[in-house]
């Protein structure tokens, strides 16, 4: 088993409201692996999980850590990645 992580920060100025959410849990669940997300004041949550994601309360400025355990684990966090830094296409 793979497991990929990485460290994106939310740019996007509402921060990661509902429909980023919604955007990130919907790639997230494309991939088999098992995906996390978590910052430094929250515990990981399912990437998943819509209302797991908003719990994060993730604002601009927020660096998020993405952890994937699984045989595509380095494509989900790549895009997973993609998405984040591209503002979650605001």
């Amino acid at each position: 088993m793979t497991t990929a992580t990485t460290t994106v920060t939310v740019s996007n100025k509402l921060g990661m409201h509902a429909r980023p959410a919604m955007l990130l849990a919907e790639v997230a669940g494309k991939f088999n692996s098992s995906i996390t997300v978590s910052h430094d004041e929250h515990d990981p949550v399912d990437a998943k999980s819509i209302m797991q994601l908003m719990l994060l309360a993730a604002t601009k400025g927020t660096a998020l850590h993405i952890t994937a355990d699984g045989d595509d684990a380095s494509e989900a966090v790549q895009e997973l990645e993609t998405l984040i830094k591209a503002g979650f296409n605001e």
